[in-house]
């Protein structure tokens, strides 16, 4: 883009040690804006900078109690996350060179062993069941941990967990040959209504349902995934669209798995997909 101010680019690292973590920032984007004085007036996220600039240049803003408020809000935040980190960081070092060495056994006793320290976060027990249902193909212990990984999503009532339990469940990219249909189909049911039943938050339960519209479609009923598929491309020019970038990533596969349900050519604005000749019919 042709923009009016300068770029710079840290590769050192430095950026991190002497701003991002001194001010208990572990967000990207994070703007630090610095007032006349030369003090860091504001850190926060870009989006809050129409409201809290005026406020700098005027010189109000530092010494009110909505700065205050920002600032303790922003660093109990960092201190949860930065307690988080010092956890995760020693699991997170045994397993991406195991994940990267196809060492699943290693790879598995690192995520039991984060997960016995925070039993609740979300990208461990992703893995747990990844890695033992699609890596090692171990249906005899990876069932009881997808079924509990099924139950958890649904309790919290929570979209992230929903979606990426489902996601095990009827993402195309995965073989479920060795998978007992009956029971995966009766777990993408519940997982699917409940996603659907959500209250619509802040906008983005639309992001769920192309992996809740490819369980509808392998159980029969089309018409419903082609429904879900067409509500979330109305999603994104609704009432809160979303971005370009996370458009531009949406869209190709959105558009391609219509066009596949539909069996013919889909269009959104000048973007037309055609159905895939090998995509299976039903």
């Amino acid at each position: 883009p042709n923009l009016n101010y300068r770029i710079a680019f840290d590769s050192t690292g430095e950026m991190d040690k002497l701003w991002m973590e001194p001010s208990f920032s572990y967000g990207v984007p994070t703007s630090f804006v610095v007032d006349r004085d030369g003090h860091i007036a504001f850190i926060g996220h870009p989006t809050q900078l129409d409201e809290v600039l005026p406020k700098v240049l005027n010189g109000s803003w530092r010494i009110s109690d909505q700065a205050k408020s920002a600032d303790t809000e922003r660093i109990a935040e960092g201190e949860t996350i930065a307690r988080e980190q010092a956890l995760t960081k020693p699991i997170y070092d045994k397993l991406r060179p195991a994940m990267e060495a196809e060492d699943w056994k290693t790879a598995l006793s690192a995520i039991e062993e984060g997960i016995a320290l925070i039993p609740d976060k979300l990208n461990f027990r992703v893995s747990h069941v990844d890695l033992l249902l699609h890596r090692m193909r171990d249906m005899q212990a990876g069932l009881p941990v997808m079924r509990q990984f099924v139950r958890d999503a649904i309790d919290r009532k929570s979209e992230g967990w929903m979606y990426w339990a489902l996601y095990q469940l009827f993402a195309p990219g995965f073989d479920y040959s060795g998978f007992p249909s009956a029971e995966r189909f009766a777990m993408g049911e519940e997982l699917s209504k409940h996603i659907v039943a959500l209250p619509q938050g802040g906008g983005s339960k639309f992001l769920s349902y192309p992996v809740v519209a490819q369980y509808y479609h392998e159980s029969g009923n089309k018409d419903r995934a082609i429904e879900l598929l067409e509500q979330t491309l109305k999603a994104l020019e609704g009432p809160e669209p979303v971005s370009d970038d996370l458009k531009q990533h949406l869209l190709p596969e959105l558009l391609q798995a219509l066009a596949n349900y539909k069996g013919e050519k889909v269009c959104y604005g000048a973007l037309c997909v055609a159905p895939q000749e090998d995509f299976p019919k039903r």
